[in-house]
């Protein structure tokens, strides 16, 4: 009888043990011995979600958003005052140090650990821009990712109030209302993020895009506010701030921007040998809103005195965000984790 050589057997082991899945589970780090920066910030008691060995986010050498980052917001389409405002005032808390705990500040200490090659981190400092109306739907009620650049153009080009343009440190955020169609919405995508081209736009501009859901495909894209027809007998979580498709947006305007600061020009901060289509510090936690979230567990969130939930205080307001990746720990960090 032939017996196959010890080689063969070893090699066939170890591929059997390389093919065979590995799974995120969270699990309590091990304490250094000697106590760093990161150690002293996130303590050796800490838990962290979706941890793995094996996801190996690199820095691929482009910039970082080091200096202060300003947020040119295009409303396009038809925007109810409170609704702006819901928006405006979840990215003025990104800088907001003396919110409440835990806060939209506190999330963005995650995208702050993120550097460029000279060492600099994210800026601390987020604002608030110009803005731009387009509520006449200049482009039409259904987008294409390119016509999208063309809508950013129309925006930075306007005769009157057009956007400033700030290729280094500022980012634009197009905002689609409830009743515009945008390519991949819903089927693929509820947000993305990407560069303007200058044959397009004539700059290099980062920017993204986020569509409100509501009237589309809220029980996608504004979950668990809403939820899927597939899904029978479960019932949507109340939402902070009264309203299904901007409150369920925020969480997707979070996790572009967070992107946005740590791969700008999509040179930056990734997983995968692929950047045209990169894994980023938010792709790695989707679903993952608190401790103990994975799979189909967004973890343990907060509720309200209204029944509303949330998991983290801007300056005025609650709102539901996904968690980031942290590449000092390989977790996924939130502000309201239970041992914080």
């Amino acid at each position: 009888m032939h017996r196959p050589s010890l080689l063969l057997t070893l090699l066939t082991l170890l591929a059997l043990l390389t093919a065979a899945p590995l799974p995120a589970i969270g699990y309590r780090p091990l304490p250094h011995l000697r106590p760093n920066s990161s150690d002293l910030r996130f303590g050796d008691s800490k838990k962290y979600e979706g941890s793995s060995d094996f996801v190996h986010l690199r820095y691929h050498m482009g910039p970082v958003l080091t200096g202060s980052i300003t947020v040119h917001t295009i409303w396009y389409g038809q925007w109810q005052k409170s609704q702006k405002k819901i928006i405006r005032e979840f990215i003025g808390s990104f800088s907001a140090v003396n919110a409440k705990h835990p806060s939209v500040a506190g999330w963005w200490d995650t995208v702050r650990l993120y550097t460029d090659q000279t060492g600099a981190n994210v800026s601390r400092t987020v604002r608030l821009g110009e803005q731009k109306n387009d509520r006449f739907y200049s482009h039409g009620k259904s987008l294409t990712r390119l016509s999208i650049q063309s809508v950013i153009k129309s925006a930075v080009t306007a005769k009157t109030k057009p956007l400033p343009i700030n290729p280094s440190n500022g980012l634009y955020l197009l905002l689609t209302s409830d009743d515009v169609y945008v390519e991949d919405f819903c089927g693929q995508v509820c947000g993305f993020h990407y560069f303007t081209f200058p044959s397009i736009v004539g700059y290099t501009l980062p920017f993204a895009w986020v569509g409100n859901s509501a009237k589309l495909c809220p029980g996608i894209c504004a979950y668990p506010f809403a939820v899927p027809e597939y899904m029978q007998g479960l019932k949507p979580l109340k939402s902070p701030n009264g309203d299904v498709g901007v409150d369920g947006m925020i969480s997707v305007i979070g996790h572009e921007v967070a992107e946005l600061a740590t791969n700008p020009l999509v040179n930056a901060w990734y997983a995968g040998q692929d950047p045209v289509a990169p894994v980023e510090i938010a792709d790695l936690c989707e679903g993952i809103y608190g401790t103990g979230g994975g799979g189909s567990y967004m973890g343990q969130l907060l509720k309200g005195k209204d029944g509303a939930t949330y998991n983290m205080n801007g300056i005025r307001r609650r709102y539901l965000v996904q968690w980031l990746w942290n590449h000092v720990v390989s977790y996924c960090t939130g502000p309201n984790a239970l041992d914080q």
